[in-house]
């Protein structure tokens, strides 16, 4: 038996992460505007003795924090995209950054949950004109962000494969789910303390805590199960494994043995793929029988000769 490679070409492992990414921009915009109206809340709530503005400051701080992470991760990715040191660049930084946030998310919706039940035990009392001028303040400083960030937007001018890298920007989805985190909050916070000053159901404000904390949870565990398969290099998407399949047994003579598919960078994969054949194809002949739209960047062939 006679074993033939190929390696798709040299090419650098770039594979676009050292251009500034969109989500780079729009990330970098909401953490300014919400690091601004944390400074603005936690220095209101010191002059003027207010606990609900210093306690919804010290909670934008939290989400401060985490968009700073994402930022960190869009950089660190682009600055270090073409160092020697990542086998395959650094698109897995994206995932990182999504998974570090998740856990962040996690966090949070603990917290939530934790001071939820807290006040089922220990009710407080609840000065609701600030705490309801605070909420919609911080809803209107959410909704903008989660405009700004806009994860589901694609603009009709841009490409399959652009829209694709934009859909797996799971750094970007975890900012996203951070905003979009605190704007549920703002919402829910409304909702229960309008109940709790006109209807006098105080219970409503830790209740909608916990449906809060609940809803966040799921958020996190789909990012974290998302992310972890980028960061464990779980089998790529069936779709892609069968069309690979399709192009080359198209033939009787050809069958593939092996075929490794797994993510490298934002909607991008890398594959390895074993074929045993009877006839005289190369590598570069089985190359092109691989479709150019599944979103390989990088791609090594192995070809098996073998006797009838």
């Amino acid at each position: 038996m006679v074993e033939n490679h190929s390696l798709v070409g040299p090419h650098e492992h770039t594979f676009g992460q050292d251009q500034k990414q969109p989500g780079e921009r729009r990330t970098l915009l909401v953490l300014i505007i919400t690091a601004t109206m944390m400074v603005v809340e936690i220095g209101a709530g010191i002059v003027f003795g207010s606990m609900a503005l210093l306690a919804d400051g010290m909670h934008m701080a939290s989400h401060a924090t985490a968009l700073g992470i994402n930022f960190f991760a869009y950089m660190y990715a682009r600055r270090h995209a073409r160092s020697k040191r990542f086998c395959y660049g650094t698109g897995k930084v994206n995932a990182l950054g999504g998974f570090t946030g998740a856990l962040l998310l996690v966090v949070f919706a603990l917290l939530m949950a934790w001071q939820s039940i807290g006040r089922f035990m220990n009710p407080v009392t609840i000065a609701f004109n600030q705490a309801i001028m605070v909420a919609v303040l911080g809803l209107i400083i959410n909704g903008a962000s989660v405009l700004i960030l806009g994860v589901h937007h694609h603009d009709s001018d841009k490409h399959d494969e652009e829209s694709d890298a934009h859909h797996h920007d799971y750094n970007l989805r975890s900012a996203y789910l951070h905003v979009l985190a605190d704007a549920l909050t703002s919402i829910l916070a409304i909702l229960a303390l309008l109940l709790g000053k006109y209807a006098g159901l105080v219970w409503m404000d830790p209740l909608m805590g916990i449906f809060g904390a609940i809803l966040v949870s799921r958020w996190s565990w789909d990012l974290l199960r998302n992310t972890s398969r980028i960061l464990l290099d779980h089998q790529g998407p069936e779709s892609i494994r069968e069309k690979i399949l399709d192009c080359i047994q198209q033939d009787k003579e050809s069958r593939v043995t092996d075929l490794h598919i797994w993510e490298i960078s934002p909607g991008i994969f890398a594959a390895t793929i074993s074929v045993t054949t009877y006839g005289q194809k190369s590598p570069d002949d089985y190359k092109c029988l691989v479709p150019s739209n599944l979103g390989l960047g990088h791609v090594i062939i192995e070809v098996n000769r073998s006797c009838r």
